[in-house]
């Protein structure tokens, strides 16, 4: 009988929980905020994760998921990169970066209204 191998499943995140040396990322707290722009319209954004991170994999993964559009900027203030997603997806990315390990529950923050 030939061995066969079954295929291992690809974790597009396996980068986010460990660095080079195989411990956890440091990092402080990650801030999800609403904008208001005109009349009904609202952007989220992200903001806090580590630069080690690969964020438009987690961009991508996350508009895939919640059918929204999303984006990765760079922030003027803090030059930082800031993730930034279309309409009210507070909760959506929160549960996604909990349930992906990403972070840790006590260290992301939501805002707004």
């Amino acid at each position: 009988m030939s061995s066969v191998g079954l295929a291992t499943p690809f974790d597009p995140f396996a980068d986010a929980a460990t660095a080079d040396t195989g411990e956890k990322l440091e990092q402080g707290y990650v801030h999800i905020r609403i904008q208001q722009r005109n009349g009904r319209k609202s952007i989220t954004t992200v903001t806090g994760l580590s630069q080690k991170l690969d964020l438009k994999k987690i961009q991508k993964a996350i508009k895939k998921e919640h059918c929204c559009n999303g984006t990765v900027l760079k922030d003027e203030e803090s030059g930082k990169e800031v993730l930034q997603f279309q309409g009210d997806q507070r909760e959506a990315v929160k549960t996604f970066l909990i349930k992906e390990e990403i972070c840790d529950k006590d260290s992301v923050k939501v805002h707004g209204f």
